[in-house]
């Protein structure tokens, strides 16, 4: 079963928002859309994505089966990209549908999903954390226009040796950030959260995950910080324009105060790779990060909100 053509066409405002570009209003509105509604025209042909049908409604449930974090966390493992439904269809009607979703899942005897899901997209919100989905976290989204906006402060930075993985998998974990979407989660727990963080953090370092990793280059100074960066190449080929995004900072408390200097090097990095935007997420409580981030020119862009079920805990 493939996404229905009429559906998406009945949620092609909503889905807009599903775009991580839809807010880069300088660059034309194809190319910003076709990571939004459009980049659903086929899904279902992949073997990872499921298309479900809505109990008793018309629409449909997209899910993406993932395997790696399936294997991390020992059980099946998705993400809800989006529900599909007409304009019609009543807000009762959707919150039974997104209930009979997870007895769907529970069928699998165990599972755990999640929803990234754009604030504007107000009626699936209401649906999914009626029947029971919980709110993790509130996610906010910036973007800096790096080519354009003056140049910010210089720090001594380099890039981080795949040597230091294990160090700086080391700094993720103690970097612990209750609101993240991992640690914020009861269901992850903290352990799991640090354990991830500490992996993710080690395959940026190696390559596999992000193009550079900086780190301090300070005379005598430990490392205990870095900001891992992708500068999104298949991304920047459709749309047009080269961009980065921070994928993933921390800092520890012997490099108390790096984290507006990474960042800002990551501008300097942007501007001389002649990159247009750099983009970056994090959680709205995270207030240090939002003013490091609007200190040095980063813009609003949108909101999320992360909500995720599950039938078990991990052991």
């Amino acid at each position: 079963m493939k996404a229905a053509p009429e559906l998406l066409a009945a949620r092609a405002a909503e889905l807009a928002f599903l775009s991580p570009y839809h807010f880069l209003r300088e660059l034309p509105a194809a190319a910003r859309e076709q990571f939004g509604g459009a980049a659903l025209a086929d899904f279902g042909a992949d073997a990872a994505e499921e298309v479900l049908p809505m109990a008793d409604t018309s629409g449909q449930w997209l899910l993406r089966r993932l395997p790696w974090d399936s294997a991390f966390f020992e059980i099946p493992t998705c993400r809800l990209v989006t529900g599909l439904f007409t304009g019609e269809t009543p807000p009762a009607a959707l919150q039974t549908a997104a209930a009979a979703l997870r007895s769907q899942l529970a069928q699998q005897g165990c599972f755990y999903a999640f929803s990234v899901v754009p604030a504007e997209d107000i009626r699936l919100l209401q649906a999914l954390s009626g029947a029971g989905w919980q709110l993790i976290e509130t996610r906010l989204h910036y973007y800096h226009p790096a080519v354009a906006e003056a140049a910010a402060p210089r720090w001594p930075v380099r890039p981080a040796r795949a040597d230091e993985a294990a160090l700086l998998g080391r700094v993720a974990a103690a970097a612990r950030n209750p609101f993240d979407r991992f640690h914020a989660d009861p269901w992850i727990g903290a352990e799991r959260a640090d354990a991830l963080l500490a992996r993710y953090a080690e395959a940026a370092t190696t390559g596999a995950l992000a193009d550079v990793v900086l780190v301090p280059a300070e005379p005598g100074l430990p490392i205990d910080s870095f900001l891992a960066i992708s500068d999104l190449q298949v991304d920047t080929q459709k749309l047009g324009v080269p961009l980065s995004r921070v994928l993933l900072a921390a800092v520890g408390p012997a490099n108390r105060g790096w984290h507006r200097r990474l960042l800002s090097e990551t501008l300097h990095r942007a501007r001389t790779l002649g990159q247009r935007y750099v983009l970056m997420t994090t959680q709205a409580t995270n207030r240090a990060v939002v003013h490091n981030a609007e200190a040095l020119g980063f813009r609003l862009g949108a909101t999320s909100h992360v909500l995720a079920c599950h039938l078990s805990l991990p052991e």
